[in-house]
């Protein structure tokens, strides 16, 4: 089995380049609004207890399933111990099963993503995202709050690639991952 970290900032593309992998390879998408929309729907704000236990249940039974592999779309807060240790956890769910973990690093520059912060296919996707004058705080509060985007090296991972998808098709990036790691 395999397990593909897609890890970027707010709407650098990882959903959509996820939807791109997932077309092209036997790997499922499980993106990150996939359990926050309906707790928020739910809940009226983020419940993290509730969200994190809504995906240990998708990652377990997964881990545990013939599937061939799962990507999985997460902002990673690199200045966050927390978020370190949730991938780490992450991990933990799938590692009884000999699974093969990726990691791809989607970076581009925040005047990109503010742009895709308003796509057709992000906001069919995220009704959270709909409200764009709030969707636009969150990129932007989240930019001044953390670093996610990893310094050089810093990533200690062997099957690790960083890609900047500012002039890229998800499709090109998709194909670029599938090649550089034998998806």
């Amino acid at each position: 089995m395999k397990l593909v970290f897609l890890i970027g900032n707010t709407a650098v593309g990882k959903m959509t380049v996820g939807q791109a992998l997932a077309k092209i390879t036997e790997l499922s998408l499980f993106h990150n609004h996939m359990m926050l929309e309906p707790v928020l729907e739910i809940f009226k704000t983020r419940n993290s207890v509730a969200v994190n236990r809504l995906r240990d249940v998708i990652f377990e039974e997964f881990a545990k399933s013939d599937g061939y592999g799962l990507i999985f779309t997460y902002m990673w807060a690199f200045d966050m111990q927390s978020d370190w240790a949730y991938i780490e956890h992450v991990k933990s769910i799938f590692a009884p099963y000999g699974t093969e973990v990726y990691y791809v690093e989607l970076v581009a520059p925040q005047r990109v993503r503010l742009e895709r912060n308003k796509t057709e296919n992000r906001l069919a996707s995220k009704p959270s995202k709909r409200n764009l004058a709030f969707s636009e705080q969150l990129l932007l509060g989240a930019d001044e709050k953390h670093r996610c985007e990893s310094y050089d090296g810093e990533i200690p991972f062997e099957n690790y690639i960083k890609i900047d998808n500012s002039h890229l098709a998800p499709e090109t990036v998709a194909e670029r991952i599938k090649e550089r790691f034998g998806l």
